[in-house]
């Protein structure tokens, strides 16, 4: 019996298939409420060769989003290991963003596999200095299927977070007091579940959840504020008081100017409620996750409060609410860098080395950026007149 033989063309295809196919792919992540966005990410990373995942324990789960998990640690990687498409899986040995570092040291995969959604500087980075190919997707659903997340499918993330674009800190008396000035803050919809202690208002977010549970209640949004920055600010607290932008900033939806005038609550609060700034901004602010804070950090070490740096905090926060308003591009982008440049003029250790080189490997492509988040721990706010590939967008809760 003659045997067919291939092509050479198609020889070399085949060889080179089975040599791919031998490759080891290794993803990370949580997987909990698993629904088929995951089956469709594990899909797609096992089209690069064997797959193997590292799943989240429940310590990382309530350290990045301050919950405990719907399904514990074994139950999950009971789910994920049964799935066709895994070759192997077991629960990563660390906590945080990185759980899985001494994890893939020792497995050493030949690709790490994220999406665009769970890409970050620091898993690039770890897989370069480990010679590890790292390969970032799209979240793509299964054909016919609807995209899910775990977000979506979490009732409680309907209360949004809250955006600093300009001003923050002016919402402390003991920086107000020296210039009068405002705080700029947008109203974010929870497409993401954005980490805790992330700068984007979680503690604030904790406590209308524990009030509310699902969404915010009807009502006139300065009340519930001010009933949220009561309950994050105990009674008798006298060490630190969580600025009321947090507070105001998730219950007051679009785009609002907090005028601080040397005390906790703003003076004045004026709203935008026009859907084409609110196109306008989503279009051009992308954000990227940053790494933790280092243990101790300590953002109002080291600082160095002046009238005449207060007042160019002050400054910069108007300009970027004008140009908001003219939609200027350029003198928005310009000004959120200069209030963000402001800012750590006066609180040196909320941008430390790390964080700057970060920001360096982004700011000669953007018109302006700043940090949720002092000293890490939360995102690289860009603004840009271009897409930038593995970036998150935003959406801003509409009134």
């Amino acid at each position: 019996m003659n045997k067919k033989r291939l092509s050479r063309n198609a020889e070399a295809a085949f060889f080179s298939k089975k040599k791919n196919m031998a490759k080891k792919v290794f993803v990370s992540g949580c997987y909990d409420m698993l629904h088929s966005g995951h089956v469709a990410f594990f899909e797609e990373a096992a089209k690069y060769g064997d797959l193997y995942v590292g799943v989240g324990s429940d310590r990382t789960i309530a350290d990045l989003k301050a919950r405990k998990p719907v399904n514990m640690a074994a139950e999950r990687l009971y789910m994920v290991q049964s799935l066709k498409a895994v070759t192997d899986a077991w629960i990563n040995s660390g906590s945080g963003i990185l759980d899985f570092e001494e994890d893939i040291r020792q497995f050493r995969p030949d690709i790490f596999y994220v999406n665009e959604d769970g890409h970050s500087a620091q898993k690039e980075a770890l897989c370069r200095a480990l010679g590890i190919e790292y390969v970032i997707g799209q979240r793509i659903p299964h054909t016919g299927l609807p995209v899910r997340s775990t977000t979506l499918l979490r009732q409680e993330c309907r209360i949004p977070y809250r955006l600093d674009l300009a001003g923050g800190w002016l919402d402390q008396p003991f920086v107000s007091q020296y210039c009068d000035g405002a705080v700029l803050t947008l109203c974010i919809e929870p497409d993401i579940e954005f980490n805790d202690r992330s700068g984007m208002a979680t503690s604030a977010r904790k406590k209308a959840i524990e009030l509310w549970q699902t969404d915010l209640p009807p009502g006139d949004p300065e009340q519930i504020a001010r009933l949220v920055f009561s309950l994050e600010n105990a009674p008798g607290q006298t060490e630190y008081v969580s600025g009321s932008q947090d507070a105001i900033g998730i219950t007051f939806p679009g785009l609002n100017k907090l005028f601080y005038r040397g005390e906790y609550w703003p003076a004045a609060i004026e709203s935008v409620s026009d859907d084409t700034i609110f196109d306008w901004l989503e279009a051009h602010i992308r954000l990227v996750q940053m790494f933790p804070r280092r243990p101790g950090y300590d953002a109002l070490g080291n600082r160095q409060i002046t009238p005449e740096r207060a007042e160019a905090l002050s400054r910069a926060a108007e300009k970027c609410w004008q140009a908001i308003l003219a939609k200027d591009l350029p003198a928005f982008g310009e000004a959120v860098r200069e209030s963000f440049e402001a800012q750590i003029s006066m609180f040196p250790n909320t941008c430390p080395d790390e964080v700057r080189g970060q920001i360096d490997s982004y700011k000669d492509e953007v018109l302006g950026y700043k940090i949720t988040g002092a000293g890490g721990g939360g995102y690289l706010v860009l603004i840009t007149d271009h897409e930038i590939a593995n970036t998150l967008k935003i959406r801003v809760r509409r009134p």
